[in-house]
Formats: structure tokens, sequence, C-alpha cells
């Protein structure tokens, strides 16, 4: 007896299966799997995928927008000065019901994995010891992996870096930094050193805010692609942002991106708020600082969408679904052909996945039985319509379900019920 058994799903590939899930785990992928089970969804025409993973979030300060004011201007610099008066005002209790009301958004849209930098600035760390409570509620049905982040820089804080180095020892488990916000570039690529080497130390991976500047001198992603190669870091380090690419001249670019590739660097732009955050010292062209993300993903470096920020200071939209963020992230970065398209869907699941080394994902047998049903036929209709999450499941269990995205007519002669999934294009 299964328990649960999810019939004739379209997988991303396009092949159709089965899939069978005892306890915790996939059971079996299967053409046909005719066994009883406790449950059965039947998904026949609908997308069944791995669940979404979000490879940089700040969870510390999401849904807290207009505390303690709006951000005016809507600058990056604005939106930080709001968070360093925010995190000295808030409490643990209101920071994690903050972020366990998004966590409920981010399970009923089958986002399961989720990277969060957490900011470790303020000598209370009470932004840490949320956080850490925040991971241990929601561990049955999202895997949720901190960031040590100190916003205001390892060096520029007076006790930046004694309270980076309390809060892994306090168990978070990634090393972050934001080197451009050091007060010198010499600062900033003494602070990736430092970083990289605490995190060789530990065993442990490396997320920086790397270069979130229109600058196109701001160039620590070179010194971080040099210290992942000396410290032997490769496939273990994550460079965020990167928008200050976005301005840089095309020969030092084409000099950039071997070397990132070589140090098995990934990417992580966010393209839903750089897009609103670059460019506001811009009158026109105004720049919109999106990282070169065809350029990268051309020369193999793994490229995965992030969200960042939710109803905070520095962002005032957002719902938690990462198609969203593939959605933007397809226009702004013109990934308008069919096989573009359905990357902008691995992005957000297998890619993401990859980058932030999540263990047993995917849908395949031994894998942990977690997935999400959606009310489209493939890729990159999902990605269209960002539809219902038909059924989420998280390590076996069907955590949420949503209706169907139609609609009712009431026009003479036309149908009286529309779905608006429509077809399936073909790459040329």
């Amino acid at each position: 007896m299964l328990d649960l058994l999810i019939k004739g799903g379209t997988l991303p590939d396009g092949t159709q299966r089965d899939i069978a899930i005892t306890g915790t785990r996939i059971a079996a992928i299967e053409p046909k799997i005719e066994a009883q089970a406790h449950e059965v969804i039947d998904a026949t025409g609908d997308l069944v995928a791995p669940p979404f993973v979000d490879p940089h979030f700040h969870l510390d300060a999401t849904l807290s927008y207009g505390l303690p004011r709006v951000n005016a201007s809507g600058t990056l610099l604005e939106g930080i000065s709001l968070w360093g008066e925010l995190r000295d005002q808030t409490s643990v209790d209101e920071m994690v019901d903050r972020a366990l009301t998004y966590c409920d958004w981010a399970a009923s849209l089958g986002l399961l994995t989720i990277r969060s930098h957490v900011d470790t600035t303020p000598d209370h760390l009470n932004t840490v010891t949320a956080m850490l409570e925040v991971r241990e509620k929601v561990k049955d049905y999202i895997d949720l992996q901190l960031v040590a982040f100190p916003q205001d820089g390892l060096y520029r804080s007076p006790t930046g870096r004694e309270n980076l180095l309390r809060a892994l020892d306090m168990g978070v488990e990634v090393v972050g930094g934001i080197p451009h916000f050091e007060r010198t570039m010499a600062d900033g690529a003494a602070s990736v050193r430092d970083l990289c080497e605490i995190a060789t130390d530990r065993g442990l991976m490396v997320d920086l805010h790397c270069d979130e500047s229109d600058d196109p001198l701001s160039r620590h992603i070179e010194t971080l692609a040099y210290e992942a190669q000396r410290l032997g870091l490769q496939g273990r380090v994550a460079g965020s942002h990167l928008t200050s690419m976005h301005s840089m001249d095309n020969y030092y670019a084409s000099k950039l991106l071997p070397l990132i590739a070589e140090a098995g660097i990934s990417a992580i732009p966010n393209p839903l708020i750089n897009i609103v955050l670059q460019g506001r010292h811009d009158s026109y062209p105004k720049r919109r600082g999106l990282t070169r993300v065809k350029e990268m993903q051309a020369l193999g470096i793994p490229v995965g969408w992030g969200q960042d920020c939710v109803r905070d200071p520095w962002y005032s939209l957002g719902t938690g679904d990462m198609l969203d963020v593939a959605f933007m992230g397809l226009h702004v970065a013109q990934m308008t052909h069919p096989d573009e398209m359905a990357r902008c869907f691995t992005m957000v699941t297998e890619t993401n996945a990859q980058i932030v080394g999540a263990q047993d994902y995917g849908l395949k047998p031994g894998a942990q039985a977690s997935l999400v049903v959606l009310d489209a036929a493939n890729p990159t209709e999902a990605v269209r319509l960002r539809p219902a999450r038909l059924a989420v499941v998280a390590k076996g269990k069907v955590i949420a379900r949503s209706p169907r995205g139609d609609a009712e007519l009431s026009l003479p002669g036309r149908p009286d019920k529309i779905r608006r999934r429509h077809g399936v294009v073909s790459p040329a």
C-alpha cells in the first residue's frame, strides 16, 4: 500500500509518468503504476515538477514594508538605512511571526527550499535568534538555509566580524558578506579574502552580496573568483546580484566571465528587486542592473533566479512566487526563445537546488518526496501563467491545494468556461 500515488502527470522533460510515494521518499516513477494508495492525485494533463527553490531571500526583514517608514527614494541605500532602524526596534517574536506568515505563502506556492541571508550586524543578534527559531518550526515542510550576512559590512561595522563568527557558532550554515559596502575597495577585497578563509576553515559554503552597484569599477567578483580558486572552494561559492556587470565594458567582461567559470562560482541575479533599485541615479538611458545572465550560462556558469525581498524596506511588492521571479527575469534578460523560457523554469527549480546544495532533490526514485502539481502543460506555460498549484507535496505529505484557474463567462455564443492554457510551441 502506497501512501500517495500521483497519476498521469507530465514531467518537465515532457514525459508522462506516475509517481509513487512511500513515507518521505519517492518509491517509483514509471509510465504506469498499478498499486493501491491511501491517496491518489489525478494529474493527467498537468505539470508535475520538483519544488521551487529560492537561493536568495531576507526572511528577517520580510513583510515589514512601511516600518519604520516607507522607502521614499526607492533606493538601496535608503532601504539599508530603514532596516538599520527597524532591526533594533522589532522583537524576536515579531520577526518570527512575519517570517512564519511568509513561509505559509511559500508552502502554498510549492516553494520548499529557501536560502535566507540573516543580518548579523546588531550585537544582540535577535535576527539570528529569530531565524533559527523559524528554521526549527518549518523544518517538516521547508528546508531553510541561513546565511550569516553582515549587512553593514564585515569591517565597516565595529563588531561586524565578531558577530558573524558568533552567528556561525549559533548554527548559521553559510558565510555571507557585502564587500561593495565596505569603506574602500581595498577593504572590500580584504573582506572577500577573510570570508572565504572563514568558510574554508569551517567547511562551509559562501554566498556574498557582490557588486550590487551601478559602478562598473565595483569588481569584487574578480577577487571572489581568485579566492575560490586559491582555497579550493569550487562549487561552494555564489555571487549574488552582480549588478555592476550590467555597466562594465565588454572587454573587461570578456576576461571576467571565464574567471568565474574556472572558479566554479554560481551567480544569483534578483530581477524583481534590482530592476527597481538600480539606475536610480540615471536620467536616460536608465540602467536596470541585471547581470549578464545568458553570457554566463553560455560558459556553463550556474545561474539561478532569486526572489530577494517581499514587502520590506527595499521592495513594496512581491508574493513569494518563484514563477513571478522567472517571468520578470525572462523579460529583462530577453530570454524569449522556447529553450530559454523553459530554462527560466529550470533556474527556479533544479539550478537553484544545485546552487544551494539541496540534498535528495528532484523527481527520481529515492529522492525526497517533495513536488508540486501545476495547472499548466509544460514549464514554459507555467512561467507564462504563473498558475494555480493544484497540489503541493512536502516530504511525502500534501500540504496545500488550490483550485484551477478557470473563469466562467456570460457571453452570447462563447464558451461558458475558459482556461488560459494555450498549446505548446516547439523550439525551431
